[in-house]
């Protein structure tokens, strides 16, 4: 693998409640232009380790660092601020706005202007284009004025990405984008991700097999919190523990 920039790293990541060990030193580093799946059966710890790299949840142990800060104790808003965007396995949008305003007001948590007391929100030009292009670019320009109840649930999976990218985020943290969907909007979404490859470093925690190993450059397999392989997708499927862990023997 060729060297790429290293935009997020996480070392050492533990996360427990008393002697409930949920993520057990856990190191993971996530690089400009390469989509990083994360797998492992329910319960292996992989929303808990999203949860901790995008802020919401603090470490036992362990350390962040996102482009060249340590964040590990910065909080979830100020991670975003920073250049994280999170999608959430359930749908986090207004559905009674339109498509542009849930856009429009992601961006404007990004382009807080406190010195423009006169000014209203919706006339931030920064915002406007931030929301238009983050629209767009999901493949949502025909439902910019839809209110978002109204989408399929495909397009809502799309909205959920495009608040992310509305916030000008260099990191990608995507939690089961593909939950859900029928095979016409999996393929959709499978090109959006590809396509959000350049420029972003991508975490991506899914289920589908078929689609992380179609579209993932390098994958960690998490079993009872730890990673047992960290690799290129072929040595990931060949591996003899992760067959027996996690994925079987007709993988």
């Amino acid at each position: 693998m060729s060297q790429a920039e290293t935009l997020l790293r996480a070392t050492g990541i533990s996360r427990r409640w008393g002697g409930l060990v949920a993520v057990d030193s856990v190191s993971i580093e996530l690089q400009r232009g390469v989509l990083h799946a994360l797998i492992g059966t329910n319960g292996a710890g992989k929303s808990t380790l999203v949860n901790i790299l995008s802020g919401e949840l603090p470490a036992s142990a362990g350390r962040v660092e996102m482009l060249g800060a340590d964040v590990t104790a910065w909080s979830q808003p100020r991670r975003a601020r920073a250049g994280l965007g999170r999608s959430y396995q359930r749908n986090t949008i207004y559905p009674s706005f339109s498509v542009y305003e849930n856009c429009r007001l992601a961006a404007q948590a990004m382009w807080q202007r406190p010195a423009s007391l006169w000014r209203t929100a919706a006339g931030c030009e920064s915002c406007r284009e931030a929301a238009l292009n983050a629209a767009r670019r999901c493949g949502l320009e025909a439902q910019m004025e839809l209110s978002a109840g109204l989408l399929s649930h495909g397009q809502k999976r799309q909205l959920e990405i495009a608040l992310c990218l509305a916030t000008n985020p260099q990191v990608l943290l995507f939690d089961e984008p593909l939950a859900g969907m029928g095979a016409d909007e999996s393929e959709r979404m499978l090109a959006l991700l590809g396509e959000l490859k350049d420029g972003h470093a991508i975490l991506l925690v899914e289920h589908d097999m078929d689609a992380v190993f179609r579209v993932a450059d390098r994958i960690t397999v998490m079993v009872n919190g730890a990673v047992i392989a960290c690799d290129i997708p072929e040595a990931v499927r060949a591996s003899a523990e992760v067959q027996a862990a996690y994925l079987g023997a007709d993988v």
